[in-house]
């Protein structure tokens, strides 16, 4: 089952199912250009991870780490599919980076990896939007990776079963594919990475866990149209918007 989260005609806010072109919820259906679709998961925190695909790590000069290299966005991060982005003004280079996100369903701490997808309610498409001009002139990547819209999130959440375990993830930037990758080249699998985090934080039910980026990473302009394809899910579409420099 596809689950989705929107805003109904009447302003009420709903979980419901998704089908395609339409979302139903309490034996109504809606048609989507009568509603608005949010994120669909309301994490109290994002749990990214860098360099989990070789081939991203080697066109960022870097190796793979021995651990996951972990970093945070916050709830304010996250916007939805159909919004267009507001990007920050300003910055030579904002990239796209298309990623698996694992959706977590029951709260997780100190869970074995050979338990983690008990803790797993489902996956979805994430676009780890990255500010390079800040990323590179700081180590916590505030600046960088937690600006306000910088986690386009959606447009369902898809249970586990519907993910197959070499599922294709692809970014399209107005039409034209510029990553593609597979499930099975993450460097530490969704398990592996459920028992890392939360050796160190529990993970509540809602969040969110962004399992990296493929090769591929490119910058954004204004006016562009990004969709991330996973196989399972669905696709994000949303639209990038950069103010002019006040």
């Amino acid at each position: 089952m596809h689950t989705v989260r929107f805003r109904d005609p009447a302003g009420s806010v709903r979980a419901g199912e998704w089908h395609g072109d339409s979302v139903s919820f309490g034996g109504e259906t809606h048609h989507l250009d009568d509603v608005d679709i949010l994120p669909p998961a309301e994490p109290t925190k994002i749990v990214c991870i860098g360099r989990n695909y070789a081939d991203h790590a080697a066109e960022m000069d870097n190796e793979i780490p021995d651990r996951p290299l972990l970093f945070l966005k916050p709830p304010n991060a996250l916007s939805s599919h159909g919004d267009t982005v507001t990007l920050p003004a300003g910055k030579e280079r904002i990239d796209h980076e298309a990623e698996i996100a694992v959706v977590i369903g029951e709260a997780a701490r100190n869970v074995a990896a050979d338990e983690a997808m008990d803790h797993v309610a489902g996956f979805t498409c994430m676009n780890d939007l990255s500010n390079r001009d800040d990323q590179r002139r700081e180590t916590n990547w505030v600046r960088g990776k937690a600006f306000d819209n910088a986690a386009p999130l959606g447009p369902v959440v898809a249970t586990p079963d519907e993910v197959p375990m070499d599922a294709d993830i692809e970014l399209r930037v107005n039409g034209e594919t510029r990553q593609s990758s597979s499930r099975d080249h993450l460097a530490f699998s969704v398990p592996e990475l459920i028992e890392e985090i939360t050796t160190y934080l529990t993970l509540e039910p809602g969040d969110v866990v962004a399992t990296g980026t493929p090769g591929g990473v490119g910058p954004l302009e204004d006016g562009d149209t990004v969709e991330v394809e996973l196989e399972g899910v669905g696709t994000l579409e949303h639209d990038v918007r950069i103010p002019e420099p006040r």
